[in-house]
């Protein structure tokens, strides 16, 4: 029996600059179709070299609070003053240096590159590969990334190295802060994603098979994805590297319901997002696809905090699925619906209206569901 999916997340799309007709091909696709469907688009990206990566790192990683500074995940502590500043060119790791925090910056690998054989276009693929502290890069290593609860090693930010606690491995992990696990989670679902059928000769090791996330790693980005929402940082650097250097786009930050409807999963978010200011010239509640079949990504704008509601009904007005009931705060959003009544149970072809009910943001728009 299909369930009823309300993993609510973030939608930036408006910012994102996403091309008209992108994701045309992957319309009213899930599953394996969907993720295929997203790798043909995203292939044969433009190959930039891996020495050309220092240079890129230069528009697509400044940290907007000090220009000229490294924006290093590894390192950065977002709103408050970081421990140290890493510069462009200065600190650029040559061969030598780095055998502490805050001297020098290489070119790390999120997804390990002995994990792909250190093969192109994997090596210089600018999606996965981030300018971090040397020190902190090299105590990672290529551990997979998890959660570390009594860690071995604490960098200055809070990185962390140790002991895995999260179900599925125990052994050595990396675990980054918070505020930056969901940028990993949606590197790693595009690497998955890119490099779909692409894997012949990766390594299979605790956290992935080839291309793929094994399910305890799957679980854990996924969770990691729901709780650190697409930020205005991730939207910036997606569209410098499809406008500037490799042509292509990460999926995952344009949708992020991307992953529900290829890996499922139902998670708490954080909604604590108030942008400063919303589009005016936009329905309140649109669907995308629609017509649809498998799912439809609803999204939605809410104007004012409170309570809102997203609800389903059939064109007798009977209510036929409670999607959402909650406080939310302003911004702009999107759930998913798979086409099923508040008992799990498809519903038949036909129209629905979905009415979405907050303050100051009150509407309803038609669907339709094809069998």
């Amino acid at each position: 029996m299909k369930r009823l999916i309300t993993y609510i997340i973030l939608a930036l799309s408006l910012s994102a600059q996403i091309p008209n007709g992108y994701y045309d091909s992957a319309a009213g696709l899930d599953g394996n179709f969907l993720q295929q469907a997203l790798h043909d688009i995203i292939d044969d990206h433009i190959v930039a070299s891996y020495t050309a990566l220092w240079t890129h790192y230069q528009s697509t990683d400044v940290h907007p609070d000090s220009a000229g500074m490294v924006w290093d995940m590894y390192s950065d502590t977002p709103g408050q003053t970081p421990p140290y500043w890493l510069t462009y060119v200065v600190d650029q790791d040559k061969g030598s240096g780095g055998t502490i925090e805050g001297d020098k910056y290489n070119r790390e690998h999120s997804w390990p590159k002995s994990w792909f054989n250190e093969a192109a276009p994997m090596e210089s693929d600018i999606f996965h590969v981030y300018p971090t502290d040397k020190y902190v890069n090299n105590r990672r290593g290529n551990y997979p990334y998890g959660e570390v609860p009594n860690p071995t090693w604490t960098s200055q930010n809070g990185s962390k190295v140790g002991s895995c606690g999260y179900p599925g491995y125990t052994g050595t992990a990396f675990e980054p802060i918070d505020a930056y696990k969901g940028d990993f989670a949606r590197s790693y679902f595009y690497m998955s994603t890119r490099y779909l059928d692409e894997d012949g000769t990766w390594d299979s090791n605790d956290m992935v098979t080839g291309s793929q996330l094994k399910p305890w790693a799957l679980d854990m980005m996924l969770e990691w994805h729901a709780a650190d929402t697409v930020s205005q940082k991730e939207i910036d650097r997606n569209n410098k590297i499809y406008t500037n250097i490799q042509g292509n786009r990460n999926p995952f930050i344009d949708h992020p319901s991307f992953t529900d409807l290829i890996w499922g999963g139902s998670y708490p978010v954080n909604i604590n997002y108030e942008p400063s200011e919303l589009p005016r010239n936009q329905n309140l509640i649109s669907s995308y696809p629609n017509p649809f079949n498998a799912g439809t990504i609803i999204n939605f704008i809410i104007r004012e905090s409170g309570q809102t509601k997203i609800e389903i009904f059939n064109l007798e007005g009977q209510l036929v699925a409670d999607l959402m009931d909650r406080t939310m705060g302003s911004g702009q959003y999107e759930i998913r619906w798979s086409g099923v009544d508040d008992g799990g149970r498809d519903l038949a072809s036909g129209v629905y209206l979905l009415r979405l009910s907050s303050p100051q943001s009150n509407a309803i728009q038609r669907v339709t569901l094809l069998r």
